[in-house]
């Protein structure tokens, strides 16, 4: 999907926050190109330039949580705070070759227009059956579905072992899965016990897109951790 899964929460937060949301290469406005983490990390730090006064709490969803945390590793002066979900699996060992697999079936579904048509087909029915405001429901559908992106990713983040890089990240982390997204939650509490300052919470009746299961949930776990483990700090 694209930035526009985000407008529940920045509708939510934006009274108390200033909230930004960014496509990643491979969707959206960003579609031109394939989805490579390199690319991605250069938008996140040009969005961080541009909208913030040099640092941000920093919330991602599936790609996008692996994407932060690359980031965090890279640039922890930068990173107030992480918000992860949907990311909790570390793709090495066994896990390297699903994601290696899954990326390349996905590749190989979606190169056929009839296969893309069908993805985009599926995706805009899950987002008509979440039951979100009628203008929220519009722009993300009209914002576009970018199955290929998922594929083009797989091999990007394969092998590369998130955990180890989150441990070396000082702030605060939250953990935030849908409580039926199994994958991830397999790996969840260890994800957060190599954080410094890591966290677990689960929203019930959720799945992997979690944000949209639960839009005001998440919001609200989001509001509190960042009031509890950020604003206290300044």
């Amino acid at each position: 999907m694209t930035r526009k899964i985000w407008l529940p929460q920045q509708q939510e937060l934006s009274g108390e926050f200033h909230t930004v949301a960014l496509d990643l290469p491979g969707h959206g406005s960003r579609a031109g190109k394939p989805f490579r983490m390199e690319p991605a990390l250069d938008v996140l730090e040009e969005i961080l330039e541009t909208h913030t006064d040099g640092s941000a709490v920093l919330v991602g969803l599936s790609l996008g949580g692996y994407t932060i945390t690359e980031y965090a590793y890279r640039h922890p002066d930068q990173v107030d705070a992480l918000v992860l979900s949907g990311c909790s699996a570390n793709p090495v060992g066994k896990l390297e070759l699903s994601t290696r697999l899954t990326g390349g079936l996905a590749r190989l579904l979606t190169k056929p227009d009839l296969g893309k048509r069908a993805a985009e087909k599926l995706a805009a029915r899950w987002v008509r059956n979440r039951n979100l405001p009628p203008d929220i429901e519009r722009e993300i559908i009209e914002a576009g579905f970018y199955p290929k992106g998922f594929g083009d990713a797989g091999p990007d983040i394969a092998g590369e072992d998130f955990r180890a890089k989150l441990s070396t990240y000082p702030g605060s982390t939250l953990i935030l899965n849908g409580i039926n997204d199994t994958l991830m939650r397999r790996g969840e509490q260890a994800h957060a016990g190599a954080a410094q300052d890591g966290r677990v919470e689960v929203l019930t009746d959720a799945g992997h897109i979690c944000n949209l299961h639960r839009p005001t949930a998440y919001a609200d776990r989001v509001r509190r951790f960042v009031n509890r483990t950020v604003l206290t700090q300044h």
